[in-house]
């Protein structure tokens, strides 16, 4: 039986995907300068319109004429986002007030407010800073943060525990498989960042070279001046191609480790779950190789942001099964099966449960 708090971590979670997303389609849409001034849209809480407006925003901004299709894509992001943030106010005012109860997750959330503010500053500075990559990287990875922890409080809210024990060396593979999905997201936000995904216009080679000139000093020079307007890059050729390379062979690592966890997750009976990452491996892989074969299409490059999102919330889903060791009693019950609690089983804890999802 999920727990109280479960549809409303649901529906945040929904939320927060759909901000990610919007946040994918404002910074494809070349829209995140939309709106130079945060958290107005020159000095308005929506797109000036009328003839006054505009007269103003033509005098206070005039080296940022208003471009209404760019700017109603900032500002509705950050409606939507707002929207989060105070559902997740919600969810952590919400725990400490239950936080006596059992099973009713606390730091989690809590944690998950903390975030929400430095996103809050993160989307500020994405503005003020003028798109500085560093942060537009940091802004992006912190919307998949707050995304995979408003799942994993869902999880821990649905009643719905592991059946399963599992061996060791699954929990290295799940661990090893999401920290580099979080190395590979923070890669394509540095590719994106910089506006190097079209660096290398064919496949499988770049420039027609397997490994042509690239400078991955300057592609990964971390301290790049604060002051340029970033919007369209500062890089030159050979260090977006430096970046666009990695981000390929991090992809081809990614490739490799998922594929051996999928294998773990089928030799411990977790077939489904072994599909499910499967079918998001997949997915992503010929979304990536879409945006590269057809020039970064908008829909396929933000269909690629989607399809990162789904194989993150998939390694976090396989992570909180690999780490939750429960053991099944053969006693079948009316409504399905229930846990025993008892001291040990083989050498592991065991824990009373609800109804269990054998993944």
């Amino acid at each position: 039986m999920a727990k109280p708090g479960f549809r409303l971590a649901l529906f945040a979670t929904l939320l927060a995907l759909i901000v990610v997303l919007l946040g994918a389609y404002t910074r494809l849409t070349h829209a995140g300068l939309g709106c130079p001034d945060w958290p107005g849209c020159y000095g308005f809480i929506s797109v000036p319109k009328s003839e006054a407006q505009l007269a103003h925003a033509e005098l206070h901004y005039p080296d940022t004429p208003v471009e209404a299709d760019k700017g109603w894509n900032e500002m509705t992001h950050r409606y939507f986002a707002g929207t989060l943030g105070l559902l997740i106010v919600l969810l952590a005012a919400r725990a400490w007030t239950h936080r006596h109860h059992p099973g009713q997750p606390l730091k989690l959330p809590l944690f998950l407010l903390a975030v929400v503010f430095a996103q809050a500053a993160f989307g500020m500075w994405t503005v003020t800073l003028k798109l500085w990559p560093q942060v537009v990287t940091g802004h992006l990875l912190g919307g998949f943060a707050t995304l995979s922890l408003l799942f994993l409080l869902t999880l821990r809210l649905s009643g719905v525990l592991p059946a399963l024990i599992v061996p060791r060396r699954l929990q290295y593979w799940a661990t090893a498989g999401l920290v580099l999905v979080i190395g590979q997201i923070a890669l394509g936000g540095w590719v994106s960042s910089n506006y190097a995904a079209v660096a290398c216009i064919d496949l499988p080679t770049c420039h027609g070279q397997w490994w042509p000139a690239a400078d991955f000093a300057n592609g990964f020079h971390l301290t790049q001046h604060i002051g340029p307007n970033y919007l369209g890059g500062q890089l030159d050729s050979d260090a977006r191609t430096a970046i666009h390379l990695t981000h390929r062979i991090g992809a081809l690592l990614v490739t490799v480790v998922l594929l051996g966890l999928a294998w773990q997750l089928k030799v411990v009976g977790m077939t489904r779950l072994a599909g499910l990452l499967l079918i998001a491996l997949a997915a992503q892989i010929g979304l990536g190789l879409s945006n590269v074969y057809f020039h970064l299409p908008l829909p396929v490059a933000v269909a690629h942001n989607a399809g990162g999102a789904a194989l993150l919330l998939t390694l976090v889903l396989v992570n909180y099964h690999a780490r939750t060791s429960l053991v099944r009693v053969r006693h079948q019950l009316p409504f399905g099966w229930r846990f025993s609690p008892r001291k040990h089983v083989s050498g592991l804890m065991t824990l009373k449960g609800e109804m269990p999802w054998r993944p």
